[in-house]
């Protein structure tokens, strides 16, 4: 149900981009200002028939999702497509955010640029603003379906490979109703509405990461994870624990020289924050409260841990000593 969903989003989001993209082929590079003139109310225009198309299949959608569950549906009012479609997810018009290409094609230009590259290199940004917003709209009212429906607690986010290793990790998690979904630039995720819902967890029969990533090449797999990302998964270390820490990256002293380390799992509540004071606990460095401990130890990215092991067998105890492996 889901995937039938995203294919007819996607048909959505595919006529707006082809209606853009005819549009913009009307551009002047001899007179840009005049040419966008004429064409911007029917960009903008476009774009908004797209995400008022994409919203308004919310309450369908999740209608069938419930009467697939065999549940009842108390939807306490509908969605009103309008209210998603003529302005961008940051909330300002969609003429302002479709405005930045023609920026940067003048900018190409003055830059000595040849006219057909900065209109080519104007029309990927644009047709990526106009896809991301025509593909959020849906999702975003399909949100407000889910909220307005008392039957549903929660959703599961459903990727559609290909997908990027953000994306990856977080397919077949479960969230409450009210958790916001987490996108980028052409995201293709959507959500699947659950009666039944357990926050955080990994549905049971969804999406398989690890899967997923043991389907790829390992040239696939380097260039989603990283050269050194996809060793560590191959590696025994998980998708998770590999792609969360580069969200806080840094460099460090240790060991004799400077290492790229992660401040991912290094807080109180991070399980590496745990596992080291654990050990400070059992070599008796500490009272067994664990009180007092600060975590002095940098958490090395599986990168610096390729580097710095002599062999295999080190690589992977020092990927258990730094929480990838477990």
């Amino acid at each position: 149900m889901a995937l039938r969903h995203y294919r007819s989003q996607q048909r959505i989001v595919r006529r707006a981009a082809d209606r853009v993209q005819s549009l913009w082929r009307q551009l002047d590079p001899r007179d840009l200002d005049a040419s966008w003139a004429a064409i911007a109310p029917l960009l903008t225009s476009a774009v908004a028939d797209g995400q008022r198309d994409a919203a308004g299949q919310a309450d369908g959608y999740v209608a069938a999702v419930l009467a697939a569950d065999g549940a009842d549906s108390e939807p306490e009012g509908t969605v009103s497509p309008a209210a998603f479609a003529g302005t961008a997810a940051d909330g300002r018009p969609l003429r302002s955010l479709f405005y930045e290409p023609l920026i940067d094609v003048k900018w190409n230009r003055a830059q000595g640029v040849a006219a057909r590259e900065s209109l080519l290199s104007g029309l990927n940004a644009l047709l990526r603003a106009a896809a991301t917003e025509a593909a959020d709209a849906g999702r975003t009212a399909a949100g407000a379906s889910i909220a307005g429906n008392r039957t549903i607690q929660g959703y599961i986010r459903v990727v559609n490979p290909p997908a990027c290793a953000r994306c990856i990790i977080l397919a077949g998690v479960e969230y409450g109703w009210n958790a916001g979904f987490q996108r980028h630039p052409r995201c293709d995720c959507v959500h699947m509405p659950a009666t039944l819902i357990a926050r955080g967890r990994h549905h049971r029969g969804a999406f398989s990461p690890k899967a997923y990533f043991d389907s790829l090449s390992e040239r696939e797999q380097a260039r989603i994870f990283t050269r050194d990302g996809a060793q560590a998964v191959r590696d025994g270390a998980s998708l998770a624990s590999v792609v969360n820490a580069r969200r806080g990256m840094y460099t460090a002293d240790a060991y004799g020289q400077r290492v790229r380390a992660t401040r991912d799992s290094t807080t109180r509540r991070g399980a590496f924050y745990r596992q080291e004071r654990q050990r400070a606990i059992q070599r008796g460095l500490i009272p067994r409260s664990g009180r007092g401990f600060r975590l002095m130890t940098p958490r090395l990215l599986p990168e610096e841990i390729y580097r710095l092991a002599g062999s295999r067998a080190e690589a992977i105890a020092m990927l258990r000593r730094f929480g990838y492996l477990t």
